[in-house]
């Protein structure tokens, strides 16, 4: 019987990125826009949301609403996203967001601005909830309700898809689905890679959940802004060392509701002053990478 994980990858050979302009790594930062889509009764669910707020621990509270928990996450939308996105543009940073259906549903101009700035809205589901178990058909139609409120909102179909809480079918159902050009619910490379999915060559870009302001809220993660700052600026300079040899690529996630406190927006301010001093560095959206490795590392069969 066939293995179905791979667990060699490039080995000690991977491919010369070519990144534009002869850059040595790619930076990436990927903005999750959940605010609105998690897990609450009033979108229907069983329970409260329990999972990434500054409640850590918190019991999902089944048939009534956590008003606390809601309040953590409307702080992302009301404020946050003014401050995160507001920096971006003032330093001419594009951003790839991680967007789902029904938090754009309840607050459709943020989709519009993000996409008029420039930023690339890829799908992130239609809520911010755990598919683990979700039936395949379900996970269809969520599928295809997330893809829709983004086209009909910003005007443009996502071309990147990042469930998070995916299910053993998300992958199968992403490329029966078409019209993605990578996918990212796999954590493991510093490059993108192709994948064999249902007989179709598939693209694959690597997200992170270390290099990532969750750990402000998760055991044993980061306590201080200098935590954050430090781990940051470690990745970057590994990953930027190693670049003189192979081009590689880093991604940093962030969330509204949580990097967007401003004790820890100061901590981020800082690794973004700390990058912009580097040439060769890339700062780009995940669909530009996407087209990149699709046009110079195409799969050989």
């Amino acid at each position: 019987m066939t293995y179905p994980r791979d667990m060699v990858g490039y080995g000690r050979t991977p491919p010369q990125a070519n990144w534009p302009n002869g850059a040595k790594l790619a930076l990436q930062f990927i903005v999750a826009f959940e605010e609105g889509s998690e897990n609450c009764i009033l979108h229907g669910d069983a329970h409260s949301e329990n999972f990434i707020s500054d409640i850590m621990g918190a019991p999902q509270l089944f048939g009534v609403r956590n008003m606390n928990m809601e309040s953590l996450y409307e702080y992302g939308t009301r404020v946050a996203f003014w401050r995160i996105f507001d920096e971006f543009k003032a330093r001419g940073i594009n951003t790839t967001v991680l967007a789902n259906g029904l938090a754009l549903e309840h607050y459709p101009e943020a989709g519009k601005i993000m996409h008029s700035l420039g930023h690339e809205i890829a799908s992130h589901g239609w809520k911010w909830i755990d598919h683990q178990w979700m039936g395949e058909d379900t996970e269809r139609a969520h599928m295809k309700l997330a893809i829709d409120t983004i086209k009909r909102i910003t005007g443009e179909r996502p071309v990147g898809w990042y469930t998070g809480r995916c299910s053993p079918n998300t992958l199968n159902l992403v490329v029966e689905e078409g019209g993605f050009l990578y996918d990212a619910d796999t954590y493991a490379d510093d490059l993108p890679y192709w994948e064999k999915v249902s007989g179709k060559n598939h693209l694959r870009i690597p997200y992170t959940l270390e290099a990532n302001d969750m750990r402000f809220v998760a055991t044993a993660g980061f306590n201080s802004g200098d935590q954050y700052f430090a781990y940051l600026k470690d990745t970057f300079d590994v990953l930027y060392r190693e670049s003189d040899r192979t081009p590689r690529m880093m991604s940093a996630g962030l969330h509204l509701r949580i990097v967007g406190r401003p004790g820890r927006w100061a901590s981020f301010l800082r690794f973004l002053d700390y990058v912009q001093k580097h040439e060769g560095v890339w700062i780009c959206r995940r669909d530009e990478i996407a087209r990149h490795w699709h046009k110079h590392h195409a799969p050989q069969d």
